[in-house]
């Protein structure tokens, strides 16, 4: 049979079973690695698994059969149960993180202040908005579903778009270098667990977008009016603008 054959061929060529080996092992490392890095649920996973093999080789060397037994099974259980739970994680890392862009378009001094400007006055009217601005990962794919504009950054464009039963305020305004790309996009929510069920659907949206993007969005309660930002799946809240600004300028550096 054909994978008589194949078993044959490694048993015979120990070199390249190893060479195969040790690339298998670190395309699976790898792999890990990265979900790991982009699902913080995976982290929480791979502890629980960590854990239940632990139990489960300690009874074994213990020779505690019925401890050995059950978390032996629970190791196959919570390994199934991961996929399941992560599927999500995996679709979002799998289909929306997109690849490096050759040309990255850069923003002036002048766009950052706009934005700052913009995002304090929608803070002090409790103003709802969502901006995102776009680093080297294409927003294309949520902004090709929204309301193109293309327009030139100014504080008083961003005010009017987001004023409230406008046609354009429901959404996310997506901003690439000195353009205002579209208005009205739509993100992926969140699904992590640990979020305060009180967190609104503006705020799931930015943390959403940044698991699976390295954009920086920036979110104006409009039941409180506080400025918050999300970056890396991790959302913090800004206090004045020259913080808003200092957290923009070096977004934009680190390009």
């Amino acid at each position: 049979m054909w994978y008589e054959v194949i078993q044959n061929f490694f048993i015979e060529n120990s070199w390249i079973r190893i060479l195969f080996d040790t690339y298998f092992v670190f395309i699976i490392i790898t792999l890990l690695i990265y979900i790991i890095a982009h699902s913080r649920r995976a982290v929480y996973f791979i502890f629980t698994i960590l854990i239940i093999t632990a139990i489960y080789y300690l009874a074994k060397f213990l020779h505690l059969d019925l401890t050995e037994k059950i978390f032996g099974g629970a190791i196959f259980i919570s390994i199934l149960l991961a996929v399941f739970v992560l599927a999500p994680d995996f679709r979002n890392i799998i289909n929306y993180k997109q690849d490096i862009k050759d040309i990255i378009t850069y923003s002036s001094n002048n766009t950052n202040n706009q934005i700052a400007d913009a995002v304090m006055f929608l803070s002090s009217r409790k103003i709802g908005a969502l901006i995102t601005i776009e680093r080297h990962n294409s927003l294309d794919q949520y902004a090709e579903k929204a309301i193109q504009l293309n327009a030139d950054i100014s504080k008083e464009l961003l005010i009017n778009i987001f004023i409230p039963n406008t046609p354009l305020h429901d959404g996310a305004v997506i901003i690439r270098g000195n353009k205002i790309r579209c208005a009205g996009a739509y993100y992926v929510l969140t699904q992590h667990s640990e979020i305060d069920k009180t967190t609104g659907s503006r705020h799931r949206a930015a943390l959403g977008i940044s698991e699976i993007t390295d954009s920086l969005s920036i979110i104006c309660s409009e039941e409180t009016g506080h400025i918050s930002v999300a970056a890396e799946g991790f959302l913090v809240k800004i206090a004045d603008r020259e913080k808003l600004l200092t957290y923009i300028d070096t977004f934009m550096q680190k390009r």
